[in-house]
């Protein structure tokens, strides 16, 4: 118990200004830290949005299918036109595109991955305070549970002697 209030003395610092341990434990136990980060319904912005749909796209592998279809037909359609080609052997408008590509989808994917790792840390966060709530309950009630146990026994030990000390009645041996 010593190790959680340490716990959290470090945790709760903000919120613990004037409070004991015990005003701390109770409002633990009495509030509701558990959120539900899966199910917020944030509000995203256009480019958010965008960036998620095209990160998820880029992930996949109807991405990679895609493009190597494309590239190929690109290189196939070049080379079939030899002396007409948009973009002769080396390919070099080839290359420009899939720089651009890439200069372009990087940013997005890792603006995306920024947003997954943020609601990740929010999650994490919720888990670790619901965690350590339930850790501090079921010691209040192991130690509650101890209590009434010793109390059961201090109750049992002094019937037992009120039964030793009393006066036999008439009839008994």
């Amino acid at each position: 118990m010593k190790e959680n209030r340490k716990l959290l003395r470090e945790v709760l610092k903000d919120i613990r200004h004037d409070m004991t341990d015990e005003e701390v434990l109770n409002l633990l136990a009495d509030s509701k830290i558990s959120e539900n980060p899966a199910g917020e319904k944030e509000k995203y912005t256009l480019g958010q949005r965008a960036a998620d749909a095209i990160a998820k796209f880029a992930g996949s592998w109807a991405f990679i299918f895609s493009f190597t279809g494309v590239l190929i037909l690109w290189m196939v359609v070049n080379t079939l036109l030899a002396a007409k080609a948009f973009d002769p052997f080396p390919f070099i408008l080839l290359n420009l595109v899939l720089s651009c590509v890439a200069a372009i989808q990087a940013p997005l994917i890792m603006m995306s991955q920024n947003r997954q790792e943020e609601k990740d840390r929010r999650r994490a966060e919720n888990d670790y305070k619901v965690n350590l709530k339930t850790e501090i309950m079921i010691e209040d009630l192991y130690d509650k549970v101890n209590a009434i146990l010793a109390r059961q026994s201090a109750l049992e030990k002094h019937l037992a002697g009120q039964k030793k000390g009393t006066p036999k009645a008439d009839g008994e041996k």
